[in-house]
């Protein structure tokens, strides 16, 4: 019974890292995703925000260098961030 218990708590010991990486990876997103939403200069654009391992990447487009910019910016001022890959392209606005 002793084993079992040990063997149990040894278990939870190695997965529980594993756990902890996948929340705090959802809290890094939505903070990213509270911080663009909330800044003028990308407010507005189509950023999709996923973390893995503490990574960041940004993939969508916004219209201008510096809201681009911005964008990497913010996200790197999250705490939890260890990286950020932007990958936001540039594209002028369609005409309507």
């Amino acid at each position: 019974m002793l084993r079992l218990l040990l063997c149990l708590l040894l278990l939870l010991a190695l997965t529980a890292p594993l756990v902890a990486d996948k929340r705090d990876d959802g809290v890094i997103t939505d903070q990213v995703r509270r911080r663009l939403f909330a800044d003028p200069n990308v407010k507005g654009y189509t950023v999709e925000v996923e973390t893995k391992d503490g990574v960041v990447t940004l993939t969508g487009t916004v219209e201008t260098e510096k809201a681009r910019a911005k964008a990497e910016k913010l996200a790197k001022k999250v705490s939890g961030v260890k990286g950020v890959v932007n990958k936001l392209r540039v594209e002028a606005p369609r005409p309507k």
